[in-house]
C-alpha cells in the first residue's frame, strides 16, 4: 500500500509540512511554478534550500505584499491573528491592517484555479481552525477574523499542502506522535501557554508530547493540516521507503528543526 510518513519530532507548521511534501515530488520547481498561478492575492512563493544541523532540506518562504511575515502559520508567529483587531500589534504595517473574516477567505478559496477536491479540503482545514479560535474565544465561527497576511499566506500553505497531498496518492497517511514545545508564548491577548489553546484544541486525539524546546513548535494550521489528513497515528510502520523529504521550519534549534516526510510502501 502506497503510504506517506510524516515525522514530525519539532512539531508542524504549514511551511514544514509543504516543504517536505515538496521534495517528495519528481519535479518541485514545476509544482511552485503551479503554485504561483493558482490566484492567491498577493502572494508569491519560493522554494528555498535550508540547512538545518548540516541537513540540507527546503524551506518554502510565503510572501505577501513582498514580505514573509511572522504570520499565523509560522513557529515563530505570536499569535496576533486570534480574534480581534489589534491597531498596535507588532504585525500592523499600514497595508497589513485588514483582518479578513471566514465569508471572505472561503470567497478567496472559491476563486482559486484548483480542482474542486482541493477547494473543498482547504474549506475543511480552514473550517477547522476557524471552530477551533471560536471555540477558545466563545464566538460564532462566522465572527472569527484572521490577520490579513496570515491569511493570506495560510492559504497558501494549506492549498499548497492539499495540492501535494493529491498529487502524491498515498493510501494511507501516518503521522508520529506530534511535538507540541512547551512553555509561553505571547500573543495579542497576554502571555498563553504552548501549545496554544486553538491548537490545543486541534490536537486532541492526536498522540502529543511537550519534547525538549522551550517554544511553539506546532501551529495551528500544522495541527489542523495532520488532523485532517491522518489516516492513523504512531511509529513508522514496517515499510520499503522510497522517497524522503524535509521541509524546514525558519528556527534554529538544537536539534534539526523539520517535518521529515517519507513515502513509500507498506509490507
Amino acid at each position: 500500500m502506497k503510504t506517506l510518513y510524516l515525522e514530525c519530532h519539532m512539531g508542524a507548521a504549514g511551511d514544514m509540512l509543504m516543504g517536505a511534501l515538496l521534495e517528495l515530488l519528481p519535479d518541485p520547481d514545476k509544482f511552485i511554478k503551479k503554485m504561483n498561478e493558482i490566484g492567491i492575492p498577493q502572494a508569491a512563493i519560493q522554494a528555498l534550500p535550508s540547512v538545518k544541523c548540516g541537513i540540507t532540506g527546503t524551506h518554502v518562504s510565503v510572501q505577501i505584499h513582498g514580505e514573509e511575515e511572522h504570520s499565523m502559520d509560522s513557529q515563530e508567529h505570536l499569535q496576533e491573528h486570534h480574534g480581534h483587531h489589534h491597531p498596535h500589534s507588532q504585525e500592523s504595517h499600514k497595508h497589513h491592517h485588514i483582518h479578513r473574516g471566514m465569508t471572505e477567505i472561503m470567497e478567496i478559496v472559491e476563486q482559486l484555479r484548483v480542482e474542486d477536491t482541493v477547494k473543498k479540503d482547504v474549506k475543511n482545514i480552514y473550517n477547522l481552525i476557524a471552530q477551533a479560535e471560536a471555540n477558545v474565544h466563545e464566538k460564532e465561527v462566522s465572527d472569527i477574523h484572521f490577520h490579513e497576511v496570515g491569511t493570506l499566506d495560510a492559504i497558501a500553505d494549506i492549498t499548497g499542502c492539499v495540492m501535494l497531498i493529491h498529487e502524491l496518492g498515498a493510501e494511507q497517511i501516518i503521522v508520529s506522535p506530534v511535538s507540541t514545545g512547551f512553555g509561553q508564548v505571547r500573543c495579542a491577548h497576554g502571555i498563553l501557554p504552548v501549545p496554544a489553546p486553538a491548537t490545543a484544541l486541534l490536537l486532541t486525539g492526536i498522540p502529543c508530547k511537550a519534547g525538549t524546546v522551550d517554544g511553539e513548535l506546532c501551529t495551528p494550521t500544522g495541527a489542523a493540516i495532520l488532523k485532517y489528513f491522518a489516516t492513523s497515528y504512531g511509529k513508522m510502520p514496517e515499510m520499503v521507503m522510497e522517497k524522503i523529504g524535509y521541509g524546514m521550519g525558519k528556527k534554529d534549534f538544537a536539534a534539526a528543526n523539520c517535518v521529515r516526510a517519507i513515502l513509500g510502501h507498506t509490507v
